[in-house]
């Protein structure tokens, strides 16, 4: 699927508009187990009426996630261009199609065939974003700024502890998948030692449980990181 986006992007096509197709759009949030489900039909109605003129729309049923439509340049002729939704946990534009900012992007069409739409499984990574991200995480553990992990070190009391991300909680005890874990850091006397943070090479952006959704002090410290990145590459 991967080497199809590559082939999309690197295309020298015009493709026609076409916007996501509900059917393959699982943008359901991920929620602890206790929360119920919500239902994603607001978004995917709305991005079936999308309009260059309201070019930025939230997420129903997940608010911190927005998706900008944007011509992302060709390679290896920049002078062309396709239409991708770009996935952003900030509101605003980004500054570019290929902003560290953007989570990765969504191509609005599929090559070759005007019946097959694109979704989440043609989902592509910003391979810019994952510093951000981690710089994010380190920072907050650093900063006591997440209550959830801050508890969990106390628990743990000694040893390793996962940073998973809260689209799929693992089970009490358990380790969980390791698409989910974005990194581990070393506790010690119940205090979580920031400089043995260590990310985990093998963590998704996206995975069949949705885009990353991280506790709320991470989260927190994540936006402000985004914004200054963000403000830096618009001057």
């Amino acid at each position: 699927m991967r080497s199809r986006i590559v082939r999309l992007i690197h295309s020298t096509r015009t493709p026609s508009p076409r916007v996501l197709s509900a059917a393959r759009l699982p943008l359901r949030a991920v929620l602890p187990p206790t929360r119920p489900q919500l239902r994603i039909t607001p978004l995917q109605t709305q991005l079936r009426h999308w309009s260059s003129s309201h070019p930025s729309l939230a997420d129903s049923s997940r608010p911190d996630l927005f998706y900008h439509l944007l011509p992302l340049p060709r390679d290896p002729d920049p002078s062309q261009s396709i239409p991708v939704y770009a996935l952003s946990f900030l509101p605003a534009p980004p500054p570019s199609p290929r902003s560290a900012t953007i989570l990765g992007w969504l191509p609005a069409v599929t090559e070759g065939n005007e019946d097959v739409d694109a979704g989440l499984n043609d989902f592509v990574e910003n391979p810019q974003f994952r510093p951000l991200l981690h710089e994010a995480v380190q920072q907050a553990l650093r900063e006591g700024a997440d209550d959830v992990w801050t508890n969990s070190a106390i628990q743990i009391q000694q040893g390793w502890m996962h940073i998973h991300d809260y689209r799929n909680v693992p089970a009490l005890g358990r380790i969980g998948d390791p698409d989910d874990i974005i990194a581990s850091v070393l506790v010690q006397d119940s205090k979580i030692l920031p400089d043995t943070y260590q990310a985990m090479p093998s963590y998704r952006f996206c995975t069949a449980d949705g885009p990353t959704q991280l506790t709320e002090g991470l989260a927190k410290k994540l936006m402000s990181v985004l914004e200054g990145v963000a403000l830096r590459e618009s001057q």
